[in-house]
């Protein structure tokens, strides 16, 4: 794997026009958060206050996530939070494949400078994208995925959670889950 700079990512970023999801855009939503974090969080890409702000997670379902991280004791600042696609797609619809493939370099070399030790999949795409595309979220939401290490956990995406408040309890169980196991990889770290 090619080691890439911060810097260098967040350039890759800003002049990529690797798809046509940068052509109607107000501005290109990186990701952000603590670069060494233990949790990354993986979403399916910006909506309108995301393009706006230029931030992930901005929006009301990125309100709902600072609420659930706080009902975890966990702070925004704390983790890295990151989407499969770095453009709005238009009408906030789901990423093409082909969009999506565009743009896992940027995901990719934001994993790899992170090197969570858990990462929070919110939603099919990111699922489908990170794990396999046969997976379904209904199916895997609240089952750990281990590879080489790493803690993969498919979750409801906060903004189905705001349409359907019946999937709230099985996200809080997954939250539960995501502090218990930073607990444990804590108390069993050197």
């Amino acid at each position: 794997m090619i080691r890439i700079s911060w810097l260098e990512l967040l350039q890759d970023i800003q002049s990529c026009k690797s798809c046509s999801l940068h052509e109607n855009i107000q501005n290109k939503v990186p990701g952000q958060g603590n670069p060494n974090a233990r949790l990354m969080i993986i979403g399916e890409g910006p909506g309108a206050q995301e393009d706006r702000e230029g931030l992930a997670f901005v929006g009301p379902a990125g309100q709902l996530l600072t609420r659930m991280l706080k009902a975890i004791d966990l702070e925004r600042d704390e983790v890295y939070i990151a989407n499969v696609v770095k453009c709005r797609p238009p009408g906030n619809r789901v990423p093409s494949k082909e969009e999506a493939d565009a743009c896992k370099p940027h995901l990719r070399a934001q994993f790899a400078l992170v090197q969570p030790r858990i990462i929070l999949l919110m939603g099919s795409t990111a699922l489908q994208q990170v794990l396999s595309p046969d997976m379904r979220i209904t199916s895997a939401r609240g089952k750990w995925v281990e590879r080489k290490g790493i803690f993969f956990l498919p979750t409801f995406h906060p903004a189905a959670l705001l349409r359907d408040e019946g999937k709230k309890r099985d996200a809080w169980h997954d939250m539960q889950m995501v502090r218990d196991k930073l607990t444990e990889l804590e108390e069993s770290s050197p």
